[in-house]
């Protein structure tokens, strides 16, 4: 069984060898790692083809944001299994791809797998911020603002095949909007493992600014529209602020 890694890069070269190192050195050994550059000029190009012997696709043009360049990794995917892993991310142990083959070959209807997250300190990954600590799905449980956390998501290849990629339209929540489709429309077979496998430094995309959290949002209540996911406003706020606080506290 191959497993692809995904990872999307721009402008990343300071913490983009951790996470190649981090791939790299996992114990599981049929891995495909595809980097998708969004035409990066700080180095990052050069640095990816110093180590392109242990990539197995490099790409580097402009892109029609993050998703989209997703997107593209996933057309180039060939594994049986495919996960993303962003530029500044890193996996928590080296047996994290092993345990991850070892779940969908026991179980050949399984659709997909998560896990827990761990947001470590930009500038001392050794100090813990916040720990995302996920659950077993159950029909609801994103409108009131439950997601798993997308860097320990991996999906068999057919997933994507059978219901398609990520959603353009949405420019910061479309991982949380493929993920809602995927378990609560589609209903797909997924199974949560209570483990960290993904350590996330502080200061993404998403996080980096109230108004990217509040465009989030609004991406997120829009996408449970356009799918027919009934909600209540003050209620998805009330628990995701709930969930929020106890990531923090949990620490």
């Amino acid at each position: 069984m191959k497993v692809s890694i995904i990872t999307v890069t721009y402008n990343c070269k300071s913490v983009l060898n951790h996470c190649l190192d981090s791939v790299f050195s996992q114990s599981f050994d049929n891995i495909e790692h595809i980097v998708v550059d969004g035409g990066s000029t700080d180095g990052t190009l050069s640095l990816l083809n110093s180590r392109r012997s242990s990539l197995s696709a490099i790409i580097s043009e402009p892109d029609n944001g993050i998703y989209d360049a997703m997107n593209k990794g996933i057309e180039l995917a060939n594994g049986d299994i495919i996960g993303f892993l962003n530029s500044d991310d890193f996996y928590a142990d080296k047996d994290v791809i092993s345990k991850v083959e070892k779940i969908f070959k026991k179980d050949l209807s399984l659709d997909g797998c998560y896990a827990d997250l761990i947001y470590v300190d930009k500038r001392n990954i050794n100090k813990t911020v916040r720990y995302f600590k996920s659950s077993k799905f159950q029909k609801g449980f994103f409108a009131k603002g439950w997601c798993p956390p997308h860097p320990t998501f991996f999906l068999r290849r057919s997933v994507y095949e059978r219901f398609g990629k990520f959603n353009l339209k949405y420019r910061i929540a479309s991982d949380i909007d493929l993920m809602m489709r995927f378990l609560e429309v589609y209903k797909i077979k997924t199974l949560y493992v209570p483990q960290t496998w993904v350590k996330m430094r502080m200061g993404g995309t998403t996080n980096k600014n109230f108004k990217n959290i509040w465009i989030q949002n609004q991406e997120i209540l829009s996408s449970f529209s356009k799918e027919g996911i009934k909600f209540n406003i003050f209620s998805f706020f009330i628990h995701k602020i709930i969930s929020r606080l106890k990531q923090f506290l949990k620490h």
